[in-house]
């Protein structure tokens, strides 16, 4: 049987406790073997001018995770053309691990914008989708799609842009990152103003 590896596609700019509690929940109650965070360097449908360096992101999240052997981190889309694109992702890391059956894990947030994915249909057909439930943001067409799985995880309503213009404007949040991730950024002065 395959490893069942869940990946975790964002920006992560930076990484913050929501992304953790997903991540966590996903591991500890659902089949999932391991999750791994993708930390993307551009995503097609969001303004990057904003974004902290890939090496940086990617060093914040490897913090993040560092005492935890069930969750990952790749960088595997920084290598790719960009901008980037999941099925894209998807089917290079099939290919290079035959070993693993991957899943994407999102938020219930996407399938407004799904149909507008890269070879959204090829996806469907060829990977499964674990939506985690977000306030505000309905099924819609796929409330019953055999490729997705729903799922209730606890959920913190704070966003990486929240946490960015909270430091900018000199607010203490180390309660709302992993620890290791709060000191790294202070010890680099990002998103300080």
């Amino acid at each position: 049987m395959k490893i069942k590896i869940g990946l975790l596609f964002g920006s992560f700019n930076p990484v913050h406790i929501g992304h953790m509690i997903v991540a966590g929940y996903m591991h500890q109650f659902t089949d999932l073997d391991k999750v791994w965070f993708v930390v993307s360097p551009e995503n097609p449908l969001k303004d990057k001018r904003q974004l902290l360096a890939d090496h940086h992101r990617l060093m914040l999240l490897k913090t993040a995770i560092d005492d935890n052997p069930t969750l990952g981190v790749t960088d595997i889309e920084f290598k790719m053309p960009r901008p980037s694109f999941t099925i894209d992702t998807l089917t290079w890391l099939s290919e290079r691990y035959p070993e693993y059956e991957f899943v994407l894990i999102a938020g219930t947030d996407i399938l407004g914008s799904l149909t507008r994915w890269k070879n959204y249909r090829v996806l469907l057909e060829f990977y499964k989708i674990y939506i985690y439930n977000r306030p505000g943001f309905a099924k819609g067409e796929f409330a019953s799609h055999p490729a997705i799985r729903y799922f209730d995880a606890p959920l913190l309503d704070i966003s990486s842009s929240f946490i960015r213009q909270a430091i900018a404007a000199g607010k203490d949040v180390r309660y709302m990152l992993p620890p290791h991730v709060w000191d790294y950024i202070c010890e680099m002065h990002f998103y300080e103003k």
